[in-house]
């Protein structure tokens, strides 16, 4: 019974550094940006945005087309940065927990 009971107070411990890491995850943040930085946007590595930068000199109504494109642009270079981010902590996390080959967190 010993190793059953090993093996639950170490998921016990998984699960509550899961959770600690997951908490991390929104206080991390990453910058997208596109159109040589005109447009950028903040974001938490949870993919929460946090903020939006558009350069005044595309404020015009002929930019209008440019700009909706660069701040769908910047929003998926924040996107892949915060996903990049949160893989890279989750990886932190689990690197010293004896997990088999391909088996992947959180659950």
């Amino acid at each position: 019974m010993k190793d059953i009971e090993d093996m639950l107070a170490m998921a016990q411990n998984v699960q509550a550094e899961l959770q600690k890491a997951q908490a991390s995850l929104d206080t991390i943040e990453v910058e997208g940006a596109a159109g040589g930085g005109l447009v950028k946007v903040r974001a938490s590595a949870k993919g929460r945005i946090i903020a939006l930068d558009i350069d005044d000199s595309l404020l015009q109504p002929s930019e209008k087309a440019i700009v909706e494109d660069l701040v769908v642009a910047a929003l998926n270079d924040a996107r892949a940065k915060a996903d990049a981010a949160s893989n890279s902590e989750m990886q932190k996390m689990t690197s010293g927990l004896p997990l088999p080959p391909g088996f992947k967190l959180p659950f």
